[in-house]
């Protein structure tokens, strides 16, 4: 269990990261905010992609069948609709608030198509790696629609969280006491993800969360801009559409918002690093040369399904 934190043990922000436009897919505008180079910064995290748009020619030609191995997709949905089909016979309606959770372990083929012609398109794609392993595992899916995710708000006037007031939708991990939709023990899941996602009302509030010592952890504000307090009340500003890297001194970070005419919100991902070499060709990542040759090879055999 961890130890309630006091303002000597929190964390500080490293460093701000301005993510890289790009396309993927069926050339779908986006994002990548965490990029190949902090990988090993952000162990288990490989990549961090944001889309955002109200135009169907950013977004509608979608992500045609393409394949996975190695790793696992945690798909958010702010706006908009996408189906997800795979060749492991999963189909599943990703929405408004949803999330869209896939192990690809051995491989799957899969695609990710709108379902809607016109209005906002808005979420994230999350890459989560795998342990050597558990690489060549079982391929497994989950869809989680929006109402199945816990929510809290922070009490006031408790704690370290005197203005309190942060609606915190609970994807993975635990927070306040609430287990999240994919809450699943350090013992049994190695990388032991934490995935918030925190609303702070235009007048302002504040959070404390705890995060183990050991776990690599960083902040994404895609609404208004929310402050990283640090154990001497400074408190740093990140902007939307920047990423703060969070130092790993500390097990907790304060977070605040203020008034505003926007309510702010941001995602709080921390997870424990793998410490294992990382061999990435595009949809493929292992832990060597010789094993992404293989993929590759069974990718063009067919034996991805």
């Amino acid at each position: 269990m961890t130890a309630t934190p006091t303002a000597s043990t929190l964390r500080q922000v490293e460093r701000l990261v301005t993510g890289q436009p790009t396309s993927d897919g069926a050339g779908v505008k986006l994002t990548r905010v965490l990029t190949q180079d902090l990988q090993k910064r952000l162990d288990p995290f490989l990549m961090l992609d944001s889309f955002a748009s109200d135009k169907p020619e950013d977004y509608g030609a979608g992500f045609p069948n393409h394949p996975h191995r190695g790793f696992e997709t945690v798909t958010y949905m702010i706006a908009g609709r996408m189906r997800h089909t795979d060749s492991g016979g999963h189909e599943g309606l990703l929405q408004n608030g949803g999330v869209q959770w896939m192990t690809a372990g051995f491989g799957l083929v899969h695609s990710e198509m709108p379902e809607q012609e016109a209005g906002v398109m808005e979420g994230f794609q999350l890459w989560l790696n795998l342990p050597g392993k558990d690489k060549l595992c079982k391929p497994w899916y989950r869809d989680i629609q929006s109402d199945s995710i816990p929510e809290i708000t922070t009490p006031k006037g408790e704690g370290d969280d005197p203005r309190g007031g942060v609606l915190v939708r609970v994807i993975s991990g635990a927070s306040h006491g609430v287990e999240g939709a994919m809450h699943r023990s350090a013992a049994d899941y190695p990388t032991d993800p934490l995935y918030l996602d925190l609303h702070f009302p235009s007048s302002g509030a504040s959070i404390t969360q705890p995060i183990p010592e050991a776990h690599n952890a960083f902040l994404y504000v895609y609404r208004g801009t929310v402050h990283v307090v640090d154990a001497e009340g400074r408190a740093t500003p990140v902007p939307r559409q920047r990423m703060a890297i969070l130092k790993n001194a500390g097990a907790a970070v304060m977070l605040q918002s203020e008034s505003s005419t926007e309510p702010a919100r941001a995602l709080l991902i921390a997870g424990q690093p793998l410490h294992e070499p990382i061999a990435q060709y595009g949809p493929f990542v292992m832990n060597t040369r010789e094993e992404l040759m293989t993929a590759v090879e069974d990718f063009q055999a067919g034996r991805m399904g």
